[in-house]
Order: structure tokens, then C-alpha cells, then sequence
């Protein structure tokens, strides 16, 4: 995909690697920047910085409300017309544990974190299958090809991104629609910060790249047209030995839970 020109959306857009896409797709050219996030204060201040690069608007959006994002959609095209390329990248971290975790936190984290996909889908697609295409790049993690050792509900919902992207592929592949599926491991952002400091996360800052780097990777990817964006390349190593020998693959991960513990 050539960013020249089109219009792109990208959701979680106020910090970390969403900031750093909406700067990137801005020094690319892209015609149009739409600036979504809880913090409207955050978005306006990229969408500010931008601006004068590239067309943009900042909008206060809560991906896990399916109106928010169809609103979202509905402005964007109003403004700048046809979506080009949506950026569902918005994401919450996961409490740690699973005994302790309520209803009402699975919900909250399966909401941004899975039906935010669903949504945007459901509403930018209609557009871009009437065009015969269209893009879309959700946000998942390497947790989603592997796992998160010590938040269940992190690991569930970040499978279910990939599986979800990996199903619009497959179902819309055919009709011009391109998907791309990103899956960082360690990236220096709030969200890493926070789970470092309450989780077993610390071991991946050791790694860690900055969201900058994770936007060129994502630049790439999308100009290759890469389902699975890796800005970890260890991470593909690591699900190509969790295929070939899946007992295996869990000692390992066992080991490893018991050296974070143990540290």
C-alpha cells in the first residue's frame, strides 16, 4: 500500500504506537490523518503537530462503544471521504492473574481489545468492498501469536484479535481487501510501563523497541502487504517452534514463568 494521498485512520491514536503511525503516515503523505482516542486533549495536540503535513482532525473515541466507531467512520468520510486505510489500534493491558479477575474487568478488556475490531470492521468495510478496496491494520500483540505469561485476559482477547484478522483475510482477501495484523512484543509505551511495574512484563523491556520503530516496521509491512507485521523477528521464530513441537513450546513457557517468579 502507498500511503500517498489516502485517507487513514488510527484509533489509540493520542500515545505510543498510535502517535507514532499518525507521524509516520503524515511524512509518507498520506491526504488525511484522523487523530481517534479516549484523551481528545492528546489526539489534538498530534493532530496539531501534523497538520501541517497533512489534513487532520483529532475526535474523541471510545473503540469499546460500536456508536463511538460508527460515528468515528461517519465523520471521517464527511471530512476527507472514502477510508483508505483503518488502524484499529486502540488496546487496554490486562490485570494480572485470572482468580481475582471479574466479570465486569473481562468485559471491559474484551470490548477494546476484541469487539473495538469488530466494530470497525463492521463499519468501514461496506465502503471499501463497494470500492473493491481497502486496508485494514489491527493492533494485536506477540501475546496473540504466543501468549502472556500472568494476565489471562490479556492472552485471550489478544488471540482473539489475531484470530479475527486472520478470518477477514481469508473472507475478504478476494475482494481487494488487504489486512495486516501487528504484533509487537516489547514497545517503550505507557501501557508497557504499567504492566512492568504490576505484572511480570519487566523482562521485555530488556528488548524493547520505541514506537517510532515500531511505525517504520508498520510502513513496510504495509507496503508489502504483510498479513503478520513483526517488529520483533524473534516472535516468528518463537511461533514457528510453538507449531512444530507444542508440549515443548509449554515447558518452555512454564521455565520461563518460573525464572520471572523466582527473580
Amino acid at each position: 500500500m502507498n500511503l500517498q494521498n489516502k485517507v487513514a485512520v488510527v484509533t489509540g491514536g493520542a500515545s505510543g504506537i498510535g502517535r507514532a503511525l499518525c507521524r509516520r503516515f503524515a511524512a509518507e503523505g498520506a491526504g488525511a490523518v484522523v487523530v481517534a482516542d479516549m484523551d481528545l486533549d492528546g489526539a489534538s495536540k498530534v493532530a496539531e503537530e501534523i497538520g501541517g503535513k497533512t489534513a487532520s482532525f483529532a475526535i474523541r473515541t471510545n473503540v469499546g462503544i460500536e456508536q463511538d466507531v460508527i460515528n468515528l467512520v461517519e465523520e471521517t468520510n464527511l471530512k476527507f471521504g472514502s477510508i483508505s486505510l483503518f488502524c484499529s489500534n486502540a488496546g487496554i493491558g490486562g490485570i494480572p492473574g485470572f482468580e481475582g479477575v471479574s466479570n465486569e474487568a473481562w468485559q471491559q478488556i474484551w470490548d477494546v481489545n476484541v469487539m473495538a475490531h469488530i466494530f470497525a470492521a463492521r463499519a468501514v468495510l461496506p465502503q471499501m468492498l463497494e470500492r473493491g478496496e481497502g486496508y485494514l491494520l489491527n493492533t494485536a500483540s506477540a501475546a496473540g501469536l504466543l501468549t502472556q505469561i500472568g494476565s489471562a485476559p490479556y492472552s485471550v482477547t489478544k488471540h482473539a484479535a489475531v484470530a479475527f484478522a486472520e478470518w477477514l483475510s481469508i473472507t475478504y482477501g478476494e475482494r481487494g481487501i488487504r489486512v495486516s495484523c501487528l504484533c509487537p512484543q516489547g514497545v517503550r509505551t505507557n501501557m508497557l510501563k504499567e504492566a512492568s511495574e504490576n505484572g511480570p512484563s519487566a523482562f521485555l523491556l530488556q528488548n524493547a523497541l520505541e514506537a517510532e520503530d515500531v511505525a517504520e516496521i508498520v510502513v513496510k509491512g504495509l507496503a508489502e502487504e504483510k498479513f503478520l507485521i513483526l517488529p520483533h523477528p524473534e516472535v516468528g521464530d518463537y511461533f514457528l517452534r510453538k507449531a512444530t513441537d507444542y508440549d515443548r513450546w509449554l515447558r518452555g513457557m512454564r521455565r520461563l514463568q518460573t525464572q520471572i517468579q523466582e527473580a
